[in-house]
């Protein structure tokens, strides 16, 4: 469940989370995190300790302290088409890393490729540089919810862990060129399928050894998947806690593909054996538990479903009867665009259409050329509200997927993937306390 208290840090001054003491302030939760030796390559060092943790804003709701983990408002997810690099959902696994020579730093690839290299930053920002706007969403969005329900294991997500940002970088398939892989290669003439990405980021789950994924070849080197080695965010340099100074975006596929803090880029012919491809972020069915789970039964996750939320309405709003303008987010793994988003004010009885959009004023055409494939889309829509009842929204992607009704029929152990029906309680009041 969510850790912290109520308190409305977003009217405090961005100097006071700037204090040198602000990691000390009581809204913040801990998770105790066994220490591990400091690790370093050329120019970039993981901590041992949380000492050297960068600025947050004040409003992200922290779901744990220690590796850090937090979230904005649902309403700040709606203020914007791109998510500010503030309001985008932190997910770390243990401290964050530190560049002290950037210079320095490069990224070694190898593996079943005829010759390794190292690329430092300038070879990097050498090769043509692209702006993908794509979402990015932790597995476990909207886990709390499904934890009511049964208990599952993981940080306590409500709704906002997701965010869309415009990454700038180098496409992989660009890089993986220059140690002789052609694009659109499926297998390397070494036997090369996979694409593994690992992190100076030293995390328990991996006994104190690097996070690290993989993603399949063919995807890597194909320029149409858009998987990129990004420098930068929404136009800056990315910041700490988003992989500066550089990190991986794989565009339609969940968080935990997208490797912070690169360290290394192994071609190899299996896919990656690390904890969070092997022994998490698989979807199990409600029948599987911790005695009876048999990991290798499952692949790893991938692309993320259809997925919608409302952020103009908490779990539970009181308003004034007329009215009421419903807004949020739609989005789809796969490059796969909204079709539609369906919204109820009767708790599902009568459903009526909410408009889409991207960018203002821009008509929206899921899988148009001239809208972003790998990025959300906003919805709203005004109903009349006169009574108190059940707003319910749902969404449909472009192939026809749509959301399962209930979250008892997608309960897993991990409390991953929770795409059920998105339902939000108004109390409708005519006291005069309502703004």
């Amino acid at each position: 469940m969510r850790s912290g208290i109520d308190t409305d840090y977003s009217k405090v001054p961005f100097s006071l989370y700037l204090h040198p003491s602000f990691s000390s302030f009581p809204f913040h939760h801990t998770l105790h995190h066994t220490p591990f030796p400091p690790q370093k390559m050329p120019g970039l060092t993981a901590p041992s300790d949380y000492s050297k943790e960068p600025p947050r804003h004040p409003s992200l709701q922290i779901n744990s302290k220690e590796p850090f983990n937090a979230e904005p408002k649902r309403s700040a997810l709606i203020a914007s088409y791109v998510t500010p690099s503030d309001f985008f959902y932190k997910r770390n696994h243990g401290p964050i890393p530190i560049v002290e020579d950037i210079d320095r730093y490069c990224v070694v690839i190898s593996g079943l490729v005829e010759h390794s290299k190292q690329l430092f930053m300038n070879d990097i920002r050498k090769l043509p540089k692209y702006n993908v706007t794509a979402t990015l969403q932790c597995a476990g969005n909207r886990r709390t919810a499904m934890s009511k329900t049964r208990t599952v294991k993981g940080v306590g997500w409500d709704v906002s862990a997701i965010g869309n940002a415009v990454w700038g970088g180098a496409k992989l398939a660009d890089v993986l060129e220059l140690v002789g892989i052609p694009k659109l290669t499926s297998v390397t003439q070494f036997g090369g399928k996979h694409v593994e990405f690992v992190s100076i980021d030293r995390c328990k789950e991996e006994n104190g050894g690097p996070y690290k994924a993989s993603i399949p070849l063919s995807q890597a080197a194909n320029p149409e998947a858009d998987v990129l080695l990004a420098y930068e965010m929404n136009g800056e340099i990315l910041n700490r806690d988003h992989g500066y100074p550089l990190r991986v975006i794989v565009p339609g596929v969940i968080g935990a593909r997208s490797v912070k803090w690169l360290e290394a880029i192994n071609i190899i012919a299996e896919e990656c054996q690390g904890f969070f491809m092997q022994k998490d972020y698989k979807m199990f069915p409600p029948s599987v538990n911790w005695d009876n789970i048999d990991w290798s039964t499952r692949r790893p996750q991938m692309d993320f479903p259809v997925q919608c939320v409302i952020c103009s309405l908490e779990d539970v709003s009181t308003v004034k009867p007329g009215k009421v303008k419903i807004s949020g987010y739609a989005a789809s793994g796969g490059g796969r665009g909204i079709e539609r988003v369906d919204v109820s004010v009767d708790g599902g009885k009568t459903w009526m259409e909410a408009s889409r959009f991207q960018k203002k004023d821009i008509h929206y055409v899921s899988d148009d050329a001239n809208s972003e494939k790998w990025a959300w889309v906003l919805f709203e829509i005004t109903a009349d509200i006169l009574h108190s009842t059940e707003i319910i929204a749902k969404a449909v992607d472009s192939a026809g997927n749509v959301q399962p009704e209930k979250v008892e029929d997608i309960w897993n152990l991990r409390g991953i993937l929770n795409t059920s029906w998105h339902r939000v309680r108004v109390q409708a009041s005519h006291s005069s306390l309502i703004t």
